[in-house]
């Protein structure tokens, strides 16, 4: 597996921003989005359940598997 990055990715990673944003949604179910796998032919977005279900099958021929999973166990900040 490989990792590309583009720019603006790894500019927003050395900031601590993440990448995924509630405005993304997982392909399969709808909830937001914490995993972004990036295929030859494409970019697919799932939520922490779908990506856990589909990353044996995906993730050795993915260009990039990025995960944002752990946001979910940082407690929320008011």
């Amino acid at each position: 597996m490989s990792h590309i990055a583009s720019d603006s990715s790894v500019d927003e990673l050395e900031l601590g921003t993440p990448l995924l944003s509630a405005l993304d949604r997982c392909d399969y179910c709808g909830a937001q989005a914490y995993v972004k796998a990036t295929l030859a032919s494409g970019e697919l977005l799932f939520c922490a359940h779908h990506a856990t279900e589909f990353k044996e099958k995906l993730q050795p021929v993915a260009l990039e598997w990025h995960d944002e999973s752990s946001r979910l166990l940082q407690p929320v900040s008011d």
